[in-house]
C-alpha cells in the first residue's frame, strides 16, 4: 500500500491527522535515492538530495518541505488543529501558545494559519547569538536543531 491510498481510505494510521503515514511515498519518487525509511520515517541525505521537490509533491499529507543546509532549527509539527485537540493526540504538537514567536530576536518565527513558520533566511542573518531562544521557550519542546546531514521528517517512534 502505499501513503496515497492510505490518506485516501482512512487517512493514515495514527491519531494526528498532520502525521507522516511512513509508507515511503516520497522514497519511492526520489530519483536520487536521497530518501531512506526509519522506523516508518523518511531520513534525508542531503548529500544526495538536489532539492527536485519530488518527495514534496509525493507526500499527501504536505509535510515535507524544502530547508536550507544552513538552516538552524525546525519544527517537524505539521498540525494545524486548537490546543485543545493536538492535546488530546500527541505529546508534542504546537498549541499556538507563540511564546516562540515572542521570544526570536530575528523575528523569524511566525505563527500562521494554525503553524509556526520559520524564515530561515531571517534566522541565519541573525545568527547563533540567540541562542535558539525559540528552542528553549517552547513549553513542547516542538523545535529541533538542525545539523545539516541527516533530517528525520518526524521523530522515529
Amino acid at each position: 500500500t502505499s501513503c496515497a491510498a492510505a490518506n485516501i481510505t482512512f487517512g493514515g494510521p495514527y491519531s494526528c491527522q498532520y502525521a507522516c503515514i511512513g509508507l515511503g511515498d516520497c522514497a519511492a519518487v526520489c530519483p536520487f535515492d536521497a530518501i531512506e525509511m526509519v522506523n516508518n520515517a523518511p531520513v534525508i541525505n542531503p548529500d544526495k538530495c538536489v532539492s527536485c521537490g519530488k518527495c514534496v509533491k509525493a507526500c499527501p499529507k504536505g509535510i515535507l518541505e524544502l530547508q536550507s543546509l544552513k538552516a538552524r532549527v525546525w519544527v517537524p509539527c505539521s498540525s494545524k488543529d486548537v490546543a485543545k485537540k493536538v492535546k488530546s493526540v500527541c505529546g508534542v504538537g504546537c498549541i499556538g501558545c507563540k511564546m516562540c514567536v515572542r521570544a526570536c530576536p530575528a523575528d523569524a518565527v511566525t505563527y500562521e494559519d494554525g503553524m509556526i513558520k520559520i524564515d530561515h533566511k531571517a534566522c541565519i542573518e541573525y545568527g547563533p547569538s540567540c541562542e535558539e531562544a525559540c528552542m528553549k521557550k517552547c513549553p513542547r519542546d516542538i523545535f529541533r536543531a538542525y545539523h545539516g546531514k541527516e533530517v528525520l521528517a518526524r521523530e522515529a517512534a
